[in-house]
């Protein structure tokens, strides 16, 4: 029977570090031509939209998707995993504290791939809900000693620090500006919902490497063309999802600054065929749209320790 597992059983089977390293294997997968993604699908709804997003591993063994509306209410997701030969329905699980931890981990993926291997220090764009995953994920990969996070209001940029400064244990501090923020730190992450660039490439020190992770649509950008045209390696997580969704390269393209084979997915990084940092003075970007090879990667880990520890609900089917 399948097996049904909500957001605290989903966030208590799923640490970052165990997340980072799953989400390496499955890329490694795509690096090798065993895995097939079907890009994020939009459909108006009176009140909003239903999204919907599907991959398969076939090294991993699953497949299954990913569903959720995104009303005035909010959004409730939904993960469903399959297995590869019987087409079995292996577990239902609630999908929002697990979306929340494997963005942070596919920006921690990144990162341990474009990131110097002596990155020791972190700006944080945006402080909510998923910022603080961001941060926790480039911790798992770099030996990080400080951060700083900014974002628009004061009181939510001040908790954000003070929480993860206790949560990591390292020195989180609150800046004022955008561009204090990303000066002189080693990973420079933006998570935000903006649809003007918060990141200005001439603010970056050589050697940056950024995480732009917030944006998911072309009308929404988060870094400016001096970014990305200052960028020595450009990943994506998936090129034909960029290609709808990724405002931050879609604008400079239909300007004729920026063309797609200027970009490598993060798969081609992973297996080895684009080094993801040519050298320790490269700016690199990330682009994260968030694809469904994440959250089957994510789902299965969670499923199969969820069997060997007994924990989740019988469904009756």
């Amino acid at each position: 029977m399948a097996l049904f597992l909500n957001e605290q059983e989903v966030a208590q089977l799923l640490p970052m570090a165990e997340c980072v390293d799953v989400l390496d294997e499955a890329f490694a997968h795509a690096g090798a031509g065993k895995v097939d993604i079907k890009p994020r699908s939009r459909i108006r709804m009176p009140g909003g939209f239903f999204h919907f997003m599907a991959a398969a591993d076939a090294d991993h063994q699953v497949f299954g998707y990913k569903a959720y509306p995104s009303f005035a209410g909010g959004a409730k997701m939904i993960v469903m995993l399959y297995d590869y030969n019987s087409g079995e329905l292996l577990s239902c699980m609630e999908g929002g504290r697990l979306g929340q931890i494997r963005t942070g981990a596919a920006s921690g993926l990144a990162s341990r791939y474009m990131a110097r291997a002596d990155a020791d220090s972190v700006g944080v764009i945006g402080s909510g809900f998923q910022a603080r995953t961001q941060l926790e994920a480039v911790c798992a990969v770099r030996d990080i000693k400080r951060a700083k996070v900014y974002s628009r209001r004061q009181e939510r940029r001040e908790a954000f620090a003070q929480r993860m400064s206790d949560q990591l244990n390292i020195e989180v501090t609150p800046v004022d500006s955008a561009q204090e923020c990303v000066t002189d730190v080693a990973v420079a992450i933006t998570i935000t919902s903006a649809r003007d660039p918060v990141v200005e490439g001439e603010w970056l020190a050589p050697g940056t490497h950024v995480n732009a992770a917030g944006g998911n649509h072309w009308m929404r950008r988060e870094v400016d063309e001096a970014t990305v045209l200052r960028s020595a390696v450009i990943a994506v997580d998936d090129l034909d999802q960029a290609k709808i969704e990724c405002g931050d390269l879609m604008w400079p393209e239909a300007r004729g600054e920026f063309r797609w084979d200027m970009v490598c997915e993060l798969q081609d990084v992973v297996a080895g065929r684009v080094a993801g940092r040519p050298d320790d003075q490269a700016v690199t970007l990330f682009e994260s749209m968030g694809v469904a090879l994440e959250d089957i990667a994510a789902a299965q880990l969670v499923y199969n320790k969820a069997r060997k520890q007994g924990i989740g609900q019988e469904l009756p089917f």
